[in-house]
């Protein structure tokens, strides 16, 4: 072993790694003897492969480059649905629904051409229709307008059912094809802010005739409601300030099992699930406590809770299937996987080629610390780890701080190769989950309101000043990086406080004001609550936007775009990038013309952070 310069630690965390190890698992979905998910692929251009297992064959569904994928919201999800005959799906190139049979393998479009997005399906067997959320951008290319939708399968005629709220999702139709139940929810909120669930009463047709709001404001946010297999209805609520289980007992709200845990998450995307139905009498879920995730059994008769004992950090994509329960998860050492729980015995069924030693993994240390305006906030922090180097004890490390988006989210504590590329080459990293994020009680994820780009802004500077008194860091080699809302909390710190040297801002915002007139419908609204009312509160935008303040980012800065880019255009990288080098600060614009928001090809991925590393060790002098 030798001692090498912070930043140079020879590492076998390689760009080309992550992204040859960077296939994301989404959706699992089991119908009788098939397991289904989508992998994106970083090395076929991001696009989205559904994958069927059966019986010990796996195969792609769908030859490249079909792929299977849904821009509604811009953000997408439950972007298929697969049954024991067909499989319906939202194919990318066109946004168009397709029905496949699995018999002849054939597929046919059975929505129209034209400017509709469709998602979150449920099928009627009943009436033997395919419901589901549409987006119609006929009358408003920019601000489509919501609603829910019966598509006929032999007929292919279309249907409204639901309209009139600004946005809906999960749409379920009970076991004996009675009743709906859907969520929807109104502008200014966004559905971790407030939502409701209708309960619906249909006619012989799928109409609705009766309609009643069981739970929701604006004030509480469901999530998930589900049926059970006997026609009862679940869904997660926070109106304890935890989002836990609820039943719905034909008069009220009855909790499955209280407890101090979030049994939710934001509900960024369709198809979204923590829990499902293991068989009539228990539900499979999984639950956050203090930023880590845990799984467990809960007996909806005796309300026992069962803890599934697990070395998993982060759990998601729950999906339920004859006793049987398939999930996502990571843990502190493998990257996320696709898991079968049976019978309490849990297996993996994709396996990771994650070829990287023990050794050189940076395990999270939970902290909680004192912010500079007297409370409290959370974070992970990671030291430098590689066993090929003696660390020099007497220089401590270069920080890394980062900041999730969203903001409404939070960062997540098991193997993140992103985070390893950094930890292994000499740098600490702080992840820090600023008072606004969730997992830690509606109370702490309100803490935000109107107060971006303020209190997030205190957090990543109080967790600097935290690790600097613990001497974990040198002070002086600070750097800070986000994307898209996290990129904002970036060049708001670099730009209203003197804690960091250096940023990237990776397809972030610079000028609120004009996020407020130029983002999509979803959350179009959505800076009402975390800043004010616009255009009435103007001047608290122009007050936080880092590029009305200019003269007081004085650091150099990183930017990389994606050119497609329709929630965080790239004039707002523009904008910022022109302003600084006017003055002279050292600046890297680099663009990416086929991505969007979030980079999903692999060289964009391999160019963005191979950039980004340059960029630091030119900053702190360590080229």
């Amino acid at each position: 072993m030798n001692t090498k310069q912070y930043g140079h630690w020879p590492s076998p965390i390689t760009p080309e790694l992550l992204t040859a190890q960077g296939i994301r698992i989404s959706d699992p979905q089991a119908v009788g003897k098939r397991l289904y998910w989508l992998e994106t692929r970083p090395q076929e251009k991001g696009r989205n492969a559904l994958v069927c297992e059966s019986e010990g064959t796996r195969m792609d569904i769908f030859a490249a480059p079909l792929s299977v994928r849904t821009r509604a919201q811009e953000y997408g999800g439950a972007s298929y649905l697969a049954t024991e005959t067909d499989i319906f799906y939202v194919q990318d190139s066109d946004q168009r629904l397709y029905q496949y049979d699995i018999n002849t393998k054939q597929s046919r479009p059975i929505t129209p051409e034209g400017a509709f997005r469709y998602a979150d399906f449920c099928l009627d067997h009943k009436r033997k229709k395919l419901l589901a959320v549409r987006e119609d951008y006929t009358e408003n290319p920019h601000h489509p307008r919501a609603e829910i939708v019966a598509i006929h399968l032999q007929s292919l005629a279309i249907n409204t059912i639901a309209q009139g709220a600004d946005f809906y999702s999960n749409p379920r139709v009970s076991p004996d094809g009675n009743t709906l139940s859907y969520l929807r929810w109104f502008h200014p909120q966004m559905p971790w802010d407030g939502t409701e669930c209708v309960l619906t009463q249909l006619d012989a047709h799928g109409s609705i005739v009766q309609e009643q709001i069981i739970a929701g404001s604006k004030t509480e946010s469901i999530f998930q409601p589900q049926w059970s297999p006997t026609g009862e209805l679940f869904f997660v609520s926070d109106r304890s300030n935890w989002w836990n289980i609820y039943r719905w007992n034909g008069a009220s709200a009855e909790s499955i099992y209280p407890l101090t845990a979030e049994f939710a998450t934001p509900q960024w995307v369709f198809g979204m699930s923590t829990y499902g139905f293991l068989n009539s009498g228990e539900i499979f879920c999984c639950y956050n406590q203090m930023g880590c995730w845990y799984l467990a059994i809960i007996d909806t008769l005796t309300k026992q809770f069962t803890k599934v004992d697990s070395e998993f950090r982060d759990i998601t994509a729950i999906h339920c299937c004859d006793n049987k329960a398939y999930f996502l998860a990571s843990s502190a050492t493998q990257g996320s996987q696709l898991y079968c729980c049976n019978s309490n015995t849990i297996s993996a069924i994709s396996k990771s080629e994650t070829a990287i030693a023990a050794e050189y993994i940076a395990h999270a240390q939970a902290i909680e610390f004192p912010t500079r305006d007297n409370e409290t906030a959370q974070a992970f922090f990671y030291a430098p780890t590689n066993p090929q180097v003696t660390e020099d004890h007497t220089l401590p490390p270069p920080l890394l701080v980062m900041c999730h988006g969203g903001p409404t989210g939070a960062t997540e504590t098991g193997l993140n190769l992103k985070i390893q590329f950094w930890t292994s080459r000499g740098f600490a990293v702080l992840d820090v989950n600023y008072r606004g994020s969730t997992g830690y009680g509606r109370q702490y994820r309100d803490r935000l309101k109107r107060n971006w780009g303020i209190t997030d802004v205190i957090d990543v500077c109080s967790g600097v000043d935290y690790l600097i008194t613990q001497n974990k860091i040198d002070k002086n080699k600070v750097a800070i990086r986000g994307s898209s809302a996290g990129g904002y909390t970036v060049l708001a710190a670099l730009t209203f406080s003197d804690t960091f040297k250096a940023g990237a801002s990776l397809y972030g915002i610079g000028d609120l004001e004009a996020l407020a007139k130029d983002t999509h419908r979803f959350e179009a609204h959505y800076l009402d609550s975390l800043v004010g009312i616009y255009p009435q509160e103007q001047p608290i935008y122009s007050e936080r936007s880092p590029i009305r303040h200019i003269e007081k980012l004085n650091c150099p800065v990183i930017f990389l775009q994606g050119l497609q880019d329709k929630v965080v255009p790239p004039s707002q990288a523009e904008a910022m990038v022109n302003a600084l080098q006017s003055k002279g600060i050292y600046t890297e614009y680099i663009t990416f013309p086929e991505e969007a928001h979030g980079f999903r090809q692999a060289q964009t991925i391999q160019q963005a952070l191979t950039a980004e590393l340059a960029f630091y060790l030119n900053v702190f002098g360590e080229k």
